[in-house]
């Protein structure tokens, strides 16, 4: 029995370590609160992010995958995207969207390392997600750098009026430590109307 309290109050102990990592690390990032798409979806955007420029967007993202809208930091490499899809979506169906998903991005980005997916429930709805990281292959399509870099991406995903919402937030490793706390942070502040 004593094995089993210790292990338990181990447990408890690391669990309370692990959010106050979180809180310290998503506390270094500040953000806005953005009403979108006609006041429909509110959402978390970190200050000073702009509505990333069509010129950006074009050299950023193939014109099959280009999102709705995109905010971004000045110099593009980090990204909160969002798509509004023609693909048709229920909460029932979330578990085979993830599925989906999971195939088609990991087409692209052959390179994609898996870290975790799952659904869970974000301000009342189901919501599931996706984290990986992958090699920035828009550098190697488009030419506009001769290293290949790595990118670190969660895409989250939920049912928007009968169709899918697809959301990533995207940003080059070198920031991407402080960016997975900020990443889950924009997904958890998700609100549909």
């Amino acid at each position: 029995m004593k094995m089993v309290e210790m292990k338990v109050e181990k447990f408890i102990a690391m669990l309370l370590l692990a959010c106050g990592l979180f809180a310290f690390r998503s506390d270094e990032i500040e953000f806005d609160t953005k009403t979108l798409f006609g006041n429909q979806i509110e959402l978390k955007i970190p200050k000073g992010f702009i509505i990333m420029p069509e010129e950006m967007a074009k050299l950023k993202f193939i014109p099959e995958r280009r999102p709705t809208l995109v905010y971004t930091n000045e110099t593009g490499n980090i990204s909160v995207a969002l798509n509004i899809t023609n693909s048709k979506a229920t909460q029932a169906e979330l578990p085979a969207i993830k599925e989906d998903v999971l195939r088609a991005y990991k087409h692209p980005y052959v390179s994609a390392r898996e870290k975790w997916n799952a659904i869970q429930m974000v301000n009342g709805r189901k919501v599931g997600f996706i984290e990986f990281g992958t090699l920035d292959i828009k550098n190697t399509v488009y030419g506009t750098s001769a290293t290949e870099r790595s990118a670190y991406n969660l895409i989250f995903f939920t049912d928007f009026h009968g169709r899918l919402l697809l959301c990533n937030v995207s940003c080059i490793d070198k920031n991407s430590e402080q960016w997975q706390y900020a990443a889950k942070e924009i997904m958890a502040s998700l609100k549909l109307k």
